[in-house]
């Protein structure tokens, strides 16, 4: 589409709850920022991007086009109807570009359900994988972890567990930056033998793949926030418990419950003055916004998955982790590693 191969970042411009004026905020926010940054190709109604582009000074910039989309996959829509009833989507039509080859990333703020389906329908599975798996950043005191999989497969097979393992290795290593990364199993209890039997055949294959990964073991829920791994593997059912728990606990706790208790007399209003660089530091460590998008990793294809409520910075982080993405090769190094992990734990096929 640029003469550039498929290394551009096809972006959903439709399916985030902001609209698409903060989809085009983001981008230009994007383009300014990272000078490095891979060709975008907006994909929507042209109708309605071809003034917010002009609007934010972007009609002519050599990294940017529109690829016109008609319909939009709203939040509500049951995947398999939107899939067959929506196939001009800008969502739709954004996966076409990565199957065709003519992007390698989508970014998308859009129905996750349907998102994940479509993706996994028309992209497919890598050789060697059965299952995709959604890796998304958590914040912790001392930086950020890996959970994974966030909720892409809730019945997870052992054999998918070290799978996860493997994507969510390769993914902080290669593009969140952590060399070695340490990689824990989710279960109810650090002894050996002390989980279900699916945790436990994984975490027995785990062990056969050192050269790999990095494993450090099983760990339980409370470890989650302590710097003792950088990448938390679990089944999608599980992960998705803990991260919808996690967004809560953050809203309730530290946003309602605390700023209404600090509200209530004088002296904490004072007191909350004198700590409010405090506060503040807590809530940039928390926010999601500086962890971009979730990936759904293990498809022959990249799809890069944003909060819908994501705002222009959260989206601009979003797109910054596809540029990483594609600059490092990702998919290239998993398929290498997946292949090496296979032919450990399935001898038998060897």
């Amino acid at each position: 589409m640029f003469g550039q191969g498929n290394a551009c970042i096809a972006v959903d411009a439709m399916g985030s709850d902001n609209g698409p004026p903060e989809m085009v905020a983001a981008v230009k926010l994007a383009l300014e920022k990272f000078p490095d940054l891979a060709p975008i190709v907006l994909v929507g109604q042209e109708p309605v991007l071809s003034p917010l582009v002009a609007e934010n000074g972007l009609a002519d910039h050599p990294k940017l086009k529109i690829l016109d989309a008609s319909q939009i996959v709203e939040m509500e829509d049951k995947p398999l109807q939107a899939m067959k009833q929506k196939r001009d989507s800008s969502m739709a039509r954004a996966i076409e570009l990565v199957k065709d080859g003519k992007a390698a990333v989508v970014v998308s703020c859009g129905n996750t359900g349907t998102l994940m389906a479509s993706g996994t329908i028309r992209l497919r599975t890598m050789d060697g994988i059965e299952r995709p798996a959604l890796a998304t950043v958590m914040p912790r005191q001392t930086g950020h972890f890996v959970l994974i999989d966030a909720g892409a497969n809730p019945l997870a097979k052992a054999e998918h567990l070290v799978h996860n393992a493997v994507l969510g290795s390769d993914y902080c290593k290669h593009v969140l930056g952590n060399q070695n990364p340490r990689v824990g199993l989710m279960t109810i209890g650090t002894e050996e033998g002390k989980g279900n039997e699916t945790t436990n055949a994984a975490n027995d294959l785990l062990k056969k793949i050192p050269d790999i990964i990095n494993y450090h073991g099983p760990i339980e829920g409370f470890q989650l926030f302590e710097d003792v791994v950088d990448v938390v593997v679990c089944d999608g059912f599980t992960g998705n418990v803990v991260l919808k728990t996690c967004e809560s606990l953050f809203k309730c706790l530290f946003k309602d419950f605390l700023g209404g208790e600090i509200k209530r007399n004088p002296l904490r209003q004072f007191g909350y003055l004198c700590s409010k660089g405090a506060y503040k530091a807590i809530r940039t460590q928390l926010n999601p916004d500086r962890y971009g998008g979730a990936p759904l990793l293990g498809l022959k294809g990249n799809i890069l998955k944003a909060h819908g409520s994501s705002n222009r910075e959260a989206v601009m982080s979003a797109i910054r982790i596809a540029n990483e993405i594609i600059s490092k090769d990702l998919n290239t190094q998993i398929i290498a590693d997946i292949e090496k992990t296979n032919r450990i734990i399935f001898p038998e096929a060897n």
